[in-house]
């Protein structure tokens, strides 16, 4: 009698096209360098007033559900509690308000400085390492982590049929000024109009985006540091981004 082995299938990931790879790889060649020397910097600063790793490694939801871990330059206290955030970014996706992120409130995990790594987007440099691993690309949604995941409805998980990205249309398009909900209807456009020309403007677009949100953050806790008495009810944000025409398009 014959002996069969059967072996199940694993669903294999949709390749990435030939323009976006070479898109990917130009620019961590151009990134490495810049990687390697803000390492050697902020290794000796994080010793200093943060003892513990350089690096910090999170699971993320990927391309098509996949978990993976992304890596990030640490900006947090070692051993920081999470929980704080789960609500908060629960709340955010139920009520619709912009999604601020708690360094503008003055969240008590950063060590010091940290928010301007973080509003720079410096902390998630260390994910070229992804990209060349072809987890991520340049530009692609956010990946989110595990338990924001669980919160998403059906629809919103399309976002995830693109490879995720380190920018992207959310973010020159007004980030923290946007809802959830129009977060994920730009990554579901980027989904659908995916193409050359609209990564390379993408590209173009994050560091002015980059430089406002800079600026944005600043103001933020500026307006939190100062008396309640003294400060006048005014917008903190600009009615305008780099990449608002990209959204109204």
């Amino acid at each position: 009698m014959k002996n069969h082995s059967f072996a199940i299938a694993t669903p294999s990931l949709p390749p990435m096209p030939a323009w976006k790879r070479g898109l990917d790889l130009a620019c961590c060649l151009l990134a490495l360098p810049f990687l390697a020397v803000l390492t050697l910097l902020l290794t000796v600063i994080t010793r200093l007033v943060s003892p513990g790793p350089v690096f910090f490694r999170q699971e993320r939801v990927g391309l098509k559900g996949r978990r993976f871990f992304i890596y990030k330059f640490r900006t947090m206290h070692v051993n920081a509690a999470t929980k704080g955030h789960e609500a908060y970014y629960k709340h955010l996706m139920a009520s619709g308000e912009p999604m601020q992120k708690l360094d503008s409130k003055g969240d008590q995990r950063l060590f010091p400085l940290a928010w301007m790594l973080r509003a720079s987007g410096l902390d998630e440099l260390p994910q070229v390492i992804n990209i060349l691993r072809g987890e991520m690309s340049v530009v692609g949604p956010r990946p989110c982590v595990p338990y924001e995941y669980e919160e998403y409805e059906p629809w919103q998980r399309r976002r995830f049929d693109s490879t995720p990205g380190l920018t992207g249309l959310w973010q020159v398009s007004g980030k923290n000024r946007l809802s959830f909900a129009e977060m994920v209807q730009l990554d579901l456009r980027y989904s659908r109009d995916r193409n050359a020309a609209l990564d390379a403007r993408i590209v173009l677009l994050t560091v002015p985006a980059l430089l406002i949100q800079i600026g944005e953050t600043r103001r933020a806790r500026r307006s939190r540091s100062r008396p309640a008495a003294a400060d006048p009810a005014r917008p903190i944000f600009p009615s305008q981004s780099p990449g608002a025409q990209l959204k109204s398009s």
